[in-house]
Parts: structure tokens; sequence; C-alpha cells
């Protein structure tokens, strides 16, 4: 049997009339990467924040690394690290500081602490700036810094709470490959974010959380399954090409000033060599093929009936 990473069974958190949490089941694998999509308000940071301990559910039942969240949240601490949307280093103390300091708060001997210190420096290529404060780093520096932070104590679960916001493409792109490197050495990755591209490269899983509900959960291509769209785009190199192939592929939609056409497909190999066959016997080839595949805003839109990025109230 799969050991689980966290597990949670009817959640529900409420502030007064506002229901945030309403009901939340979930079983995270351990080492599995699970994101957790929704927009603005949907109670992302709400759900990360009552599985770190800093606020208690109003209901249900909570596992995290194989503890209690009510019985044991010491235990459960002790196990985790978090990374919030906005960084928590020192920008008063240097890079190298900010880690001692970590290494203090998790009790950590001197020598170990400051040998913990110098290996996660170097693993995060901050050697060069360990005496330097992080008020001179750049964002991608920092966030790295703040991951080196989380990773001190040598968490068994990690929460990542949109980490890449505000981070230029290469330095998201060195985020996601940290999270990959951790989830690889069996760290659990709970992971909130915005950022579909973000989920469909990370997750193992995703959970598409709307209103306080999960709405949807699966891997991003069952997810993509889902909704409808999916198509093949054929352009052909003149009208008369064209017509062959609309009358070969009756099902398609034809765009005669593009000389293209729109095939609905499952984007399966077997269906697109189908077409292909199908046109080969028509006796005409196309100048291009691409397949078109929903993503996860399509997805996202499609379950809840507003974009990703819409806020809630």
């Amino acid at each position: 049997m799969t050991e689980s990473g966290i597990t949670v069974s009817g959640l529900r958190k409420s502030y007064g009339d506002q229901v945030v949490l309403d009901g939340i089941d979930l079983d995270v694998p351990a080492g599995a990467i699970v994101s957790l999509l929704g927009p603005n308000g949907a109670g992302k940071t709400t759900m990360v924040h009552i599985l770190a301990t800093l606020i208690p559910p109003d209901a249900g039942r909570i596992t995290v690394a194989g503890h209690d969240l009510a019985t044991e949240p010491a235990k459960v601490r002790a196990a985790i690290g978090l990374t919030g949307q906005f960084s928590a280093v020192d920008n008063l103390l240097t890079g190298e500081e900010n880690l001692l300091l970590m290494a203090d708060l998790q009790h950590l001997p001197s020598r170990a602490g400051r040998a913990r210190a110098t290996e996660l420096l170097e693993r995060f290529d901050l050697a060069d700036a360990a005496r330097r404060t992080p008020a001179t780093y750049s964002g991608g520096m920092k966030r790295r810094l703040d991951l080196a932070m989380t990773l001190l104590g040598e968490p068994r679960v990690i929460f990542l709470d949109e980490p890449t916001t505000g981070l230029d493409p290469r330095s998201r792109r060195t985020v996601w490959e940290i999270v990959r490197t951790l989830a690889k050495a069996g760290v659990t990755i709970f992971l909130t974010t915005q950022y579909l591209d973000e989920a469909d490269q990370l997750a193992d899983r995703v959970a598409v959380l709307d209103r306080g509900r999960i709405v949807a959960e699966g891997t991003p291509d069952e997810l993509k399954r889902r909704v409808p769209g999916a198509h093949v785009r054929l352009v052909f190199a003149t009208p008369d090409t064209l017509a062959i192939a609309s009358t070969a592929l009756p099902a398609a939609a034809r765009d005669e000033d593009a000389l293209a056409l729109r095939v609905p497909t499952d984007g399966t190999p077997a269906e697109i060599r189908s077409l292909l066959v199908r046109l080969e016997t028509a006796g005409v080839d196309p100048e291009t093929l691409t397949v078109h595949t929903p993503d996860l805003d399509d997805v996202f839109f499609a379950l809840t009936g507003h974009a990703t990025k819409e806020p809630v109230s």
C-alpha cells in the first residue's frame, strides 16, 4: 500500500458566514508533487495554513507525514517546511546568517548547523553571495535562499504556496528543477499556484479548488481528456487539395481563407494515423499538421465557468 504524505478528510473552515473550505477530501502519496489550482480567494492559502498548523480547522481529520494534526501538531511541525508567497528572509542578515538562524531555531548543534548551511548554499548556487545581504539579491536568488531555509531541517513534506509569483521565466525554471529534485529524493510537495504551466510541468496530480470545494482531481493529462475541443489542424497548398481533403474528412470544419481543415480528434496516435490514411487514400497530403489539445486553463474554465485568475469574493 502506498504511504500517504498528506491525508485530508472532511476539512472545513469558515470565517463568520463565509465558507472558505467546504468538506475537502484529499490524499497525497509520499514523494508525490500535488498541485492545488484555483483563483484568488478560492481557499488555497487557507488550506496550506491549516495543513502547516498555522490556523486551526473547524472540522475534519488531517494527517501530515503520518502524524495527526489535531493530536500531534509538534510532530507535524517538525516534519514539514513552508515557503509562502512572499520571501521570509531577513534582509538585515547575510544569506549565510539567515541559514544559521534557521539552524538555531531547529536546535541543531553549532557545527552541524554550519555544515548544513554551507551544503545548502552550494546546492542552491548561493555560495558566492553567502556574505551579502538578501537586499542585494535578485528575486530568483531570494527565492532560492527561502527554499534553502525551508530545507535546513530536512522536512519530509514541503508546502509551496505560489512559490514563483513575481519571478522571471529563468528563475521560475530554476525553482522547478529544485522541486523535481526534492520529489525524486522522496519529499512530498504540496504546491499551490495560479500558473497553469507550472502545475502542468511539475504535478503528478492536480486538484482543482473552486469556492471551497475540490471540483476535479487527477493527473494533468486525465483532466485535459475530460474537456472537449481537441482537434487536428491541417493546412493545404491549394483550394483544390483543400476541397478533396474536405470530402475525405466530412466531419472537419473548413477555413477557405487559410486553406485549412479543423478535424475533431481525441489526439491518440491511432486516430491521427487513421486520419492520414484517409487523406493518402484520397490522394492528398497536407502541408502542415498540428495537434491541439485543451490545456489546464480550459479544464478550469470548463469545470468552474470562470478563468483561474478571476478573483473570487
